[in-house]
This record gives structure tokens, C-alpha cells and sequence, in this order.
């Protein structure tokens, strides 16, 4: 699926979340799962299970970004800003984000957000990922990025990643998106506008990665704003 196509938009609306098909190749995923030992390039380090997140690790990049997480970021960006802008207006909402992430990340140090917020994350076998957002303060791009450095059946087995929606006065609905190496999978960081037989109205999202099985998983996140 092109990242600047229509068909991204489409799946989006329909589902919640839309796949890009070997986003990053073999070779620039093992580039990444590299990054995990080099300690300078990282800000902080979390441990999941400390906070109650699960079980796992993840890493907060570090200004200056990688080279290729900051083309990342920028390449992204003016697409999903266009789609972003398209569900404010259908949701009733005045906020407009800028064409470009450079624009944007000028609004978020303004306001207090100067902290990089994309991020690396390892499940080794036995480990989780809870149900959550990626919000970390006022300015919140609504859509981010996740892309699987691991081969699934190979590096690793389980793992897969779940989206809920929340739908007002009914049961959620979970979503599993099979991802191969390489793929990303673009999904909203907190709601989305569904259509109804009265108009659009709002759902909640979350999402989440379950139980590794065996092996290693790493996984890329790409979060558009930055945190407090």
C-alpha cells in the first residue's frame, strides 16, 4: 500500500488501521535492531513491568534522531496530516495541522514538547505489551507508526499487534494485524471518526502487542508529536 495513496485513507476509515508492505527492507531492519545496544543514542529506557505496562522494554530515541527515523518522520508526515486534517473537520474539531512535520514540531517545542518521542521496543518470550495511547501532552498528532523488525516465525513467534475501539454503547472491537518483516502498520493514537446512519461520530482506540511466545521481536514507533 503506497503512503500516499488513496487506499490508505480507505483502509483507515474502514478498519482502524492500514498496512504498508515492506515499509523498511531486510537490511534496514537489521540496521535498527542495532540501534538497541548503542546507549548513546537513546534518552530513556523503560521497563514495562515496573509501570505496569506489561512486560518488555523500550527505548526513547534521543535528539538527533537516526537518520532514517528522522526521513521516517518527514516522509510520513504530509500524508497522514492530510488525513488527520479530513477527520478533525469530520469530528467538529477546528484544529488544522501544518504540511509539514517540521511546521508541526515547531507548534509542539512551543508548547512545551521538546522531547523525542520515537522509540524502540524488544519482547523477548513471555513478554506483553498492554492496551494504551501514545499521548504525552496537549499537542497530539493523531496518527502514528509502527514497523516489525523481527520475522515473525522465524526471530520470533506470538507477538502479534491488537487495536480495540471503543464504540459508545457497545462492545469493543478488537482488530489483529498480521505484519511481516519489515511492514508497518499505521493506526490512530487515540480516536478515529466512524461513519453512522446519523453522521460521524467519535470511537476510542488503544492498542497493544500480546504475548511472545518464543524468540526475539523488535518493533520501530514512529510518533509524530514529541512529549512533555
Amino acid at each position: 500500500m503506497d503512503a500516499t495513496g488513496p487506499s490508505l485513507e480507505t483502509e483507515l476509515n474502514a478498519q482502524g488501521c492500514a498496512v504498508l508492505p515492506e515499509l523498511l527492507s531486510r537490511e534496514a531492519c537489521a540496521e535498527a535492531r542495532k540501534w538497541w545496544t548503542e546507549e548513546s543514542l537513546f534518552r530513556s529506557r523503560v521497563d514495562m513491568a515496573r509501570h505496569g505496562f506489561g512486560q518488555g522494554e523500550y527505548r526513547y530515541f534521543a535528539y538527533p534522531l537516526p537518520d532514517r527515523v528522522a526521513k521516517l518522520r518527514e516522509q510520513l508526515y504530509p500524508s497522514l496530516a492530510a488525513i488527520a486534517n479530513r477527520w478533525a473537520e469530520r469530528l467538529g474539531q477546528d484544529r488544522r495541522f501544518p504540511e509539514s512535520h517540521a511546521a508541526f514540531l515547531t507548534e509542539c517545542h512551543a508548547a512545551g514538547q521538546g522531547r523525542p518521542t520515537p522509540l524502540i521496543l524488544r519482547y523477548q518470550a513471555g513478554d506483553w505489551n498492554a492496551l494504551h495511547q501514545d499521548v504525552y501532552g496537549d499537542h497530539v498528532f493523531p496518527l502514528q507508526v509502527a514497523v516489525l523488525l523481527s520475522a515473525p516465525g522465524r526471530d520470533f513467534e506470538g507477538g502479534e499487534f491488537v487495536l480495540t475501539e471503543q464504540r459508545p454503547r457497545m462492545q469493543s472491537r478488537a482488530e489483529v494485524v498480521p505484519l511481516a518483516h519489515g511492514d508497518a502498520v499505521v493506526f490512530p493514537v487515540r480516536e478515529r471518526p466512524v461513519r453512522g446512519s446519523r453522521g460521524d461520530y467519535r470511537v476510542q482506540m488503544r492498542h497493544g502487542v500480546s504475548r511472545v511466545r518464543s524468540g526475539l521481536r523488535f518493533t520501530l514507533g514512529i510518533i509524530f508529536h514529541d512529549a512533555t
